[in-house]
């Protein structure tokens, strides 16, 4: 079955980095598109990064810049390298991966509903 595991969350203060991965299986890495997505209590999930096969990214736009979201599909891992860190960045940071056996996923929006496998999240805590 699909499994997403994150790791690499923690506590850190503004204007630091912190680089968050996500170790896929199950599935074709190479044909699926892949994203991180945050989340605080009491919000709605919101999609942060996308990547596609192709490697085509797409950025919420109060991370661009700051923000860079690669893979390695030789190891079928997707990672999020955050700097320049801000209080409001922080939240529960999920993996995600939109795949369909049989296709390929050229399209990554940063909308939850296209994504149907998830990981557990890891908490990212940035303090003044």
């Amino acid at each position: 079955q699909v499994q997403l595991v994150e790791s690499g969350g923690g506590s850190v203060q503004a204007g630091g980095s912190v680089r968050l991965s996500c170790t896929a299986s199950g599935f074709t890495y190479s044909k699926a598109c892949m994203g991180w997505f945050r989340q605080t209590p009491g919000k709605e999930r919101e999609g942060v990064a996308t990547i596609n096969n192709d490697g085509e990214t797409r950025y919420m736009q109060s991370v661009k810049g700051r923000f860079t979201i690669s893979q390695d599909s030789t190891e079928s891992t997707l990672y999020l390298q955050m700097n320049s860190l801000r209080p409001e960045d922080t939240a529960m940071y999920y993996c995600a991966a939109s795949y369909f056996s049989g296709g390929t996923c050229y399209t990554a929006r940063l909308t939850v509903a296209d994504f149907a496998y998830w990981g557990q999240g890891t908490q990212v805590t940035v303090s003044l």
